[in-house]
């Protein structure tokens, strides 16, 4: 058996631990959180180095993209060396294929997504395809990259100003602490209890990109929109039911009650080639993504049909 560790700086009561078969192969996928902090995840890593197959990180990003451009982040270059044996992946090596792919099934295959799609982006510089995916259907977007990592209400409307920024502004926010960039631990257990913001949620159909960037600023009442994300527990679904949200799309398939973060899938990935990163390159990745024909996980929270 195939054996993933995802070692994550969020909280510890989204831990899951699945088996799963995938093309003839039994792999156990386990996801730990540390809560925030960043040691014990270094701890962990170690501790499991040369002892699993990969290693995902999550909570935390290794790099940060923006047309064509890549910004590494000083704390999570810092967990995946951490890994000496083992191979370390953010997802980052997949994201771009799958949640292209993701906003292609969307428009072609349901009536979620449409040019006329109003969209709010909460990040774009860590799901730049996704960004890119969705400016190219034409629909309207607002990037709150500034608004929900800085909490400056600056929305950003086009991908030039939103690569314009980031080439002024990223080197720095790579080189600070990523607790001051990210919700991670308890933090992730606060978000919607803040009334700023509320207007950029408002004018929007659908809101799309991290979900803790996503339920930060979440509104008590979301009624009529939909989400489009990376990963839920049962907890984060049965909490948009309840504010009113219409479905919740993520970009990665559930997998016993559950979806798990691109990190954890592309360290899957890597397990199942017997391959480093570097090895797979894109094209590997994309011919993996291929093979095992993972779509989007479609929940419809209030009645009715999504297609």
């Amino acid at each position: 058996m195939k054996h993933v560790l995802g070692v994550s700086l969020g909280s510890s009561q989204r831990d899951h631990t699945v088996q799963v078969s995938m093309l003839g192969e039994e792999i156990e996928l386990s996801r730990r959180g540390t809560d925030g902090d960043l040691n014990r995840a270094e701890q962990l890593i170690r501790e499991h180095d040369g002892q699993v197959d990969a290693i995902g990180l999550g909570g935390i990003d290794v790099y940060f993209f923006a047309r064509g451009e890549r910004y590494v982040v000083r704390d999570g270059l810092r967990l995946m060396e951490a890994a000496r044996v083992t191979p370390a992946v953010d997802g980052s090596g997949i994201k771009d294929t799958l949640e292209r792919d993701a906003v292609q099934y969307l428009l072609h295959k349901t009536e979620l997504l449409k040019p006329t799609t109003r969209v709010l982006m909460v990040s774009a510089v860590d799901r730049f395809g996704m960004a890119e995916a969705i400016v190219e259907i034409g629909c309207p977007i607002v990037f709150g990259d500034l608004i929900f990592s800085a909490g400056m209400p600056y929305p950003i409307t086009t991908l030039d100003e939103l690569a314009d920024i980031a080439r002024r502004i990223l080197p720095e926010m790579a080189k600070m602490p990523f607790t001051m960039l990210y919700p991670t631990g308890k933090e992730q257990e606060k978000g919607g209890a803040s009334e700023r913001f509320h207007e950029y949620y408002d004018a929007a159909d659908v809101i799309a990109g991290d979900w803790h960037f996503i339920r930060k600023y979440l509104p008590p009442r979301i009624d009529g929109k939909w989400i489009l994300t990376n990963t839920t527990t049962a907890k984060d679904i049965a909490e948009l039911r309840e504010r009113g949200a219409t479905h919740v799309v993520t970009t990665t398939p559930e997998m016993a009650g559950r979806s798990f973060g691109t990190n954890v899938i592309e360290a899957m990935i890597v397990a199942l080639a017997g391959k480093r990163p570097e090895e797979l390159g894109h094209a590997g990745y994309a011919e993996w993504l291929r093979r095992l024909h993972l779509e989007p996980r479609i929940e419809n929270l209030q009645g009715g049909s999504a297609s």
